[in-house]
């Protein structure tokens, strides 16, 4: 390897994405290290052939990076990986919330602990095969103009990630809307996206097969995966069966919004907001679960109509640099589009930032099944501003009255 290039430590998951990302990686000018992550233990139950994480994906990324002439390492990452993931999973739906497992991976993995190995092989970036478009050298920090104004002092791509002249990372949404990843990255901190690479943010799925086909690549026509790598069949309620055992599930009851006995349930961990599914009957309207009280074990249900909120609060938030919220006389609240799930499409809404690293979002439409545990991302058009977690929503039942009489209120 040419040490006088820059150096990435590629993160291959032996599908098409990362595969060509290697590739356009490579003709770039970079010196590329392939880095598969071992994240299964030996006894794991979603050892798939097919998964991100199992031994078949190990052979297809050793293959791909024979292919294209670069190393390939494997990195046993199943400790931090049950600690930092699958823990993570299993104690938020003990919490009554619903976890997104692919931003903690990104965070404290792929962009967190990785980045060890990375230095460890002299590396001057961790990429990955995400679609979504980071930008080096541009944006003044005070600046949510996002127009790739570059910093005075900034020198773009070119600069290493240490140096002290180096200007902010941006993270923007990837140009094919059917696979922007933007809303998985968005918890990265700016030493993060500093030193994170995605060179497919600016190109289409089709494209990406297409260069894989004339590579002659056998992963060319492989299939993306659309579970949780970790969940087989992505039945997560059979893996908390096996990961937490039936002993370790909530019991509890199950109410209606008006605080009237419906039945029985067999755990908490069983339910999310905006689920029909599983629930007694005897109804005369759909019901559906809107909210979940982990203090006392509780499943509220209602009618469709139960589950709009326009109002919520998001918590442990990551104000991106370009956002300009440290910014002296920044305005307590601005107008932004906010996703409040990865497929959601984005609403306008009104954000405040507050304090305790938290943040109001009432939306000018309310939207159905807000979900706590679920990122809530801020976007000024394709620019991500920042997000949080969003916090629980309590049902507040209708004999309360004045401020208290409102459908949904926000629970610290």
């Amino acid at each position: 390897m040419n040490r006088n290039k820059q150096r990435v430590l590629l993160g291959m998951s032996g599908g098409v994405d990362s595969s060509v990302a290697g590739y356009l990686l490579r003709e770039q000018g970079y010196d590329v290290i392939g880095v598969t992550m071992k994240v299964w233990p030996q006894d794991c139950i979603s050892r798939a052939e097919d998964k991100c994480c199992g031994p078949q994906a190990i052979a297809d990324a050793r293959g791909v990076a024979h292919a294209l002439g670069i190393p390939h390492y494997v990195v046993d990452e199943a400790d931090q990986f049950e600690r930092l993931v699958i823990d993570y999973f299993a104690s938020e739906y003990q919490a009554g919330r619903t976890p997104n497992p692919c931003v903690m991976c990104n965070e404290k993995l792929k962009f967190g602990n990785l980045w060890s190995k990375a230095r460890a092989l002299g590396c001057d970036y961790i990429a990955t095969g995400h679609y979504a478009i980071i930008e080096h050298g541009a944006g003044m920090p005070s600046s949510r103009r996002g127009d790739g104004a570059a910093a005075p002092d900034a020198r773009g791509d070119s600069a290493g990630v240490d140096d002290p002249g180096y200007s902010y990372a941006i993270l923007r949404k990837g140009i094919d809307p059917r696979k922007d990843q933007s809303y998985f990255l968005f918890s990265l901190r700016q030493p993060q996206l500093r030193r994170a690479l995605t060179p497919l943010g600016r190109m289409t799925k089709p494209e990406i097969r297409k260069i894989a086909h004339s590579l002659g690549l056998k992963i060319a026509d492989k299939i993306d995966s659309q579970e949780i790598c970790f969940v087989p069949g992505n039945d997560y309620k059979a893996f908390l069966r096996s990961h937490l055992g039936d002993n370790e599930f909530h019991r509890g009851e199950i109410y209606d919004v008006d605080g009237n006995f419906v039945g029985e349930h067999d755990g908490i961990e069983l339910f999310t907001i905006g689920q029909r599914k599983g629930l007694p009957g005897g109804s005369p309207r759909p019901r559906y679960v809107v909210d979940l009280d982990p203090e006392t074990n509780r499943v509220i249900v209602g009618d469709a109509d139960n589950l709009v909120a326009d109002e919520f609060e998001i918590d442990r938030v990551n104000w991106h640099v370009v956002a300009g919220i440290t910014d002296r006389g920044y305005k307590d609240e601005f107008e932004a589009t906010v996703k409040i799930r990865y497929n959601h499409p984005g609403t306008v809404a009104t954000v405040t930032p507050l304090e305790h690293d938290r943040a109001r979002v009432r939306l000018h439409e309310p939207q159905r099944a807000v979900t706590p545990g679920q990122a809530a991302v801020i976007y000024d058009d394709d620019i991500v501003l920042g997000g949080g977690w969003i916090c629980r929503r309590a049902f507040c039942h209708p004999e309360r009255s004045g401020a208290e009489s409102r459908d949904l209120a926000t629970l610290p």
